[in-house]
């Protein structure tokens, strides 16, 4: 089997005293799709979340192409320019169109000039389907098209891996199948994903792994075929008496 691409070892988190993750060993390998499901607060944002080291982990190691990553001589920048992120809640800069929103961070980290990086966002905002939108307001966007956006805006970094906190949970129903279906694209595509979320027909359709989470511990990790038919674990089994009614 190829080298895990995102390794966990190990993995301890407590918020003041409370722990939130426990013993998470995790690995990621090329080309996966990873759902990460369970109910809120078993620990999944905090997970995706120490994976590119937004949360630090009180024990354990995380591996990024095989490079440990949590000693003190690590960049963590240098790590995160590999790994996009796409979060519930947008987090678009109000001031900047659409298309400066997609170029800020490729000038800046990649290092690209301005016309570099605005080719690359036109592809990436074509790829989406906003490509008619390259100068509107973030404000004048639904949200369907603002997580769109912030997902083209991943994409112009070139990621290796994409990490999905809960891409649809702030979304009107009628605009979640939009972004799932750019989501789809994407693995279809080959890129290697996490998804935290609570859309079961896309993690079953598009899942290579479903991980059930539970008090800040991986309860069952099972293909999609064998997860939702016939679960393992009594948590699981309970979770999904309870979401598939």
């Amino acid at each position: 089997m190829n080298q895990p691409l995102l390794s966990l070892q190990n993995i301890h988190k407590s918020f003041q005293g409370i722990p939130v993750l426990q013993d998470i060993n995790f690995d990621i390998y090329p080309g996966e799709v990873v759902c990460l499901i369970g109910p809120s607060g078993s620990g999944k944002s905090t997970l995706l979340r120490t994976m590119n080291r937004l949360e630090e982990p009180d024990k354990g190691e995380i591996f990024f192409q095989g490079v440990p990553q949590l000693h003190s001589r690590v960049d963590v920048n240098a790590m995160r320019t590999h790994i996009g992120m796409v979060f519930q809640s947008f987090n678009l800069f109000p001031h900047l169109d659409v298309l400066a929103n997609c170029t800020i961070a490729q000038q800046l980290v990649r290092k690209r000039s301005l016309l570099e990086a605005e080719l690359i966002a036109r592809q990436y905002l074509t790829k989406v389907g906003l490509e008619n939108f390259l100068h509107a307001s973030p404000s004048s966007l639904s949200g369907g098209q603002k997580q769109r956006v912030a997902i083209a805006r991943a994409l112009a970094m070139n990621p290796t891996l994409m990490l999905f906190d809960e891409p649809t949970s702030a979304l009107d129903p009628e605009m979640v199948g939009e972004v799932l279906s750019v989501m789809q694209d994407l693995a279809k595509e080959g890129m290697t994903m996490v998804v935290v979320t609570h859309e079961m027909g896309f993690a079953r359709q598009v899942g290579s792994r479903i991980c059930l989470m539970d008090e800040g511990k991986i309860v069952e990790t099972n293909v999609p075929q064998v997860f939702f038919l016939s679960p393992q674990h009594p948590r699981s089994q309970a979770f999904l008496a309870k979401i598939l009614r």
